[in-house]
């Protein structure tokens, strides 16, 4: 057992407290969260909240990790993945840029980069549940795009991984060192047409 499973404690209100912290996080980010607000929204006593997650920090992370399964989890459930490469690609890459460059996936991104000193845990097990979680899944569908004879790939965690950073191109730098905030439809675009593009023409079946 980790440092991180160990400070976590479980019990007969935690995902009420969870549901709670996700409220408060997604309306006011992590340092305008108050562990006062979210006792509140929670419907549980601040001894409580406390006796579950001792750090914000830890709570954070928790709600940002179960975020990332039901966003995971949402996709397969949304995402067609009989239709042609394009379309769910398409459809992959709208979802992982949204999230990427969303407020809630900023913080988690510069949570788990400032305090990977300190809990070096918070990084490892956030990897594990949400971008591990995503590769996993793009493997599992281009394996069975390959099976169909739509999609030709040797390296299947390689190619997920590949399209997973072609999706950051330009606008991840951008919003990481502060050069721009606020992206347009146009610029969103240009990024997913250009990620599927490059996706095909590298792993793409020619007729």
């Amino acid at each position: 057992m980790n440092a991180v499973t160990e400070q976590v404690k479980k019990g007969r209100k935690f995902e009420q407290v969870l549901e709670g912290a996700r409220e408060v996080f997604m309306a006011d980010g992590f340092e305008g969260a108050s562990v006062d607000t979210i006792a509140k929204v929670a419907c549980v006593s601040k001894a409580t909240l406390y006796s579950y997650f001792p750090d914000k920090r830890l709570l954070f992370m928790e709600v940002a990790k179960c975020e990332c399964c039901r966003q995971a989890d949402e996709a397969i459930e949304l995402i067609d993945m009989a239709a042609p490469p394009e379309t769910v690609l398409t459809e992959a890459a709208t979802r992982m840029l949204n999230f990427f460059l969303s407020d809630f996936g900023m913080r988690v991104f510069r949570i788990c980069v400032a305090e990977s000193d300190r809990f070096p845990e918070l990084g490892r097990e956030f990897y594990e549940s949400g971008p591990a979680l995503l590769r996993n899944r793009m493997v599992e569908y281009l394996s069975e795009a390959v099976a169909r004879g739509t999609l030709e790939i040797d390296d299947m965690e390689l190619a997920a991984d590949q399209f997973a950073e072609l999706c950051k191109a330009d606008l991840f730098p951008r919003i990481v060192f502060g050069i721009s905030t606020v992206f347009t439809e146009d610029d969103r675009k240009r990024v997913i047409e250009g990620a599927v593009k490059m996706f095909m023409a590298r792993y793409g079946v020619k007729a």
